[in-house]
């Protein structure tokens, strides 16, 4: 599937063009920016991340490991005090709540590195429709599309004042 690179001056003109984009039902639209600009973020949100979905995952492993591991230790070997059962739960929140911390927080780090595609490829490597000049002044819009959709949003970024649009293969 080919790739339209769309170059511009504005932020307002990317945020304008990207929700274009978006409500025309493009879904994969990356803007490359020289900063950060809050009407780029509206424009391209995403919506909450996945990332999410992995801590959860995470914390409850934590919670349930804790409590197992307490558990099947105090009924391994049992260790009689005060005639109070082997298995008590109070003292074991404790444990399951730091192992659900630990858990969450291993399991963020796989998320941000599964969800974000990292690492691809060899470090320092960009995609191919990124240029250094959007490092310095100008803003840059990719959208993948079919080939029968190449025209369209040829003309919908060229609508929207852009300097210059390429086709980049992937």
């Amino acid at each position: 599937m080919p790739s339209l690179l769309g170059i511009y001056d504005l932020p307002g003109d990317v945020a304008a063009v990207s929700r274009r984009l978006r409500s025309r039902g493009f879904k994969d639209v990356e803007v490359y920016a020289p900063a950060a600009f809050p009407e780029l973020d509206e424009a391209v949100e995403d919506g909450p991340s996945r990332v999410r979905i992995w801590t959860l995952v995470g914390g409850l492993t934590g919670v349930v490991t804790g409590f197992f591991i307490t558990i099947w230790m105090s009924n391994d070997w049992p260790v009689m005090i005060g005639g109070k059962p082997f298995a008590s739960i109070p003292p074991y929140v404790v444990i399951g709540f730091e192992l659900a911390i630990l858990f969450g927080g291993l399991a963020t780090l796989l998320g941000l590195l599964a969800v974000g595609k990292l690492p691809y490829g060899s470090f320092g490597k960009n995609d191919a429709a990124y240029s250094a000049r959007f490092s310095a002044e100008e803003f840059g819009v990719v959208v993948e599309c079919q080939d029968r959709d190449v025209r369209e949003v040829d003309a919908l970024m060229r609508s929207h004042d852009a300097k210059e649009v390429t086709v980049v293969e992937a």
